[in-house]
């Protein structure tokens, strides 16, 4: 197949270039040329803001593409009317962030999306990250009907995942020690390796599949506590975890999500997001890798950065003034 992509080889682009190299599938790349533009160099590249400048793409035709890179209904628009007659199949990748109710484990593709009042603002806050990607999903169903597939990832993690929201807990564990995290052993935790999400991205195009799929995964969700464990084992480091009051995290101003990645606090209306129905991916093919073998290739990955990132992540000073305050209370 001819396959364009829109976006760049940052995180999630660049597991779908080599996934689509791997299954033998010529691949073009539209975007604004920014993003790791030495790499990939056997890939044609086509530079274009999608925002005023899409006349790279005037003449052409592919067999499908995959946006990695929209998040306003109008960037959608804008791709879609260059690209009307000129590609078969199209996916978007989504967020399950379009829900407009988190609050309840086991929401499938039919839950209600989030609505913003304003459908033509362009500014991601964390109010309208959600409900915008809800309008691109519909932007692109109106501009091909029946031929879009809307991918509504969880958590991305794995090689080259610039958040940092899981590499954190790689990180850490590695590094041995007391290692503070929140008491919700039990918590469930739901992510999708980028290269399984990329892998099943090419065979849905491949197949023409179309339809909303919620792409997180397992379908049985890990455990907390399970999750700390495949990071230690990954490493192969003695690490010591020392479970801390949620309450008490809040009452220190501990940010969760951020700075302790993976949390979310019981109750406070996010239950849902680490324990959505995945069955209708996996019945299209999507699949996991075992999580030990994220973490591992996450920590390899990671040190190649030479302490690099963390930026927004709970600093190791600041985890031990916390475990020690929490040692003293």
């Amino acid at each position: 197949m001819d396959v364009l992509l829109l976006g760049g080889p940052l995180f999630l682009g660049r597991h779908v270039i080599d996934a689509l190299q791997t299954a033998g599938h010529r691949v073009t790349v539209f975007n604004r040329g920014k993003t790791n533009p030495d790499d990939y160099p056997d890939v044609e590249r086509l530079v274009g803001d999608r925002r005023d400048d899409v006349s790279a793409l005037d003449g052409r035709r592919w067999d499908a593409a995959i946006d990695t890179s929209a998040y306003f209904p109008g960037d959608v628009r804008r791709s879609m009317e260059a690209l009307a007659g000129a590609v078969g199949h199209y996916t978007f990748v989504s967020t399950i962030s379009v829900y407009a109710d988190a609050s309840s484990p086991g929401m499938d593709e039919t839950a209600t999306v989030g609505t913003i009042d304003d459908p033509e603002m362009e500014e991601i806050t964390g109010e309208s990250y959600g409900p915008l990607k809800a309008l691109c999903e519909q932007a692109a169903e109106a501009a091909m009907p029946g031929k879009v597939a809307n991918v509504r990832p969880g958590l991305i993690v794995g090689p080259h995942d610039p958040s940092d929201r899981f590499t954190y807990w790689v990180r850490r564990l590695a590094s041995g020690g007391d290692v503070l995290a929140p008491d919700r052993p039990d918590m469930p935790v739901q992510v999708i390796d980028g290269r399984d999400l990329a892998d099943w991205i090419v065979r849905l195009a491949e197949t023409g599949t179309t339809g909303v799929f919620n792409a997180t995964g397992p379908a049985t969700p890990h455990r907390f506590d399970a999750t700390l464990d495949a990071c230690r084992g990954a490493a192969g480091v003695d690490a010591s975890i020392t479970w801390v009051d949620e309450a008490w995290l809040i009452d220190q101003k501990v940010e969760p999500w951020m700075e302790l990645p993976l949390w979310l606090p019981g109750g406070e209306g996010y239950d849902g997001l680490s324990a959505v129905d995945v069955s209708r991916a996996v019945d299209a093919g999507l699949t996991f890798r075992p999580l030990v073998d994220t973490c591992a290739a996450t920590l390899e990955w990671d040190r190649t950065r030479d302490g690099a990132g963390m930026d927004a992540q709970l600093s190791p000073e600041r985890e031990a003034e916390l475990l020690a305050a929490w040692r003293s209370r």
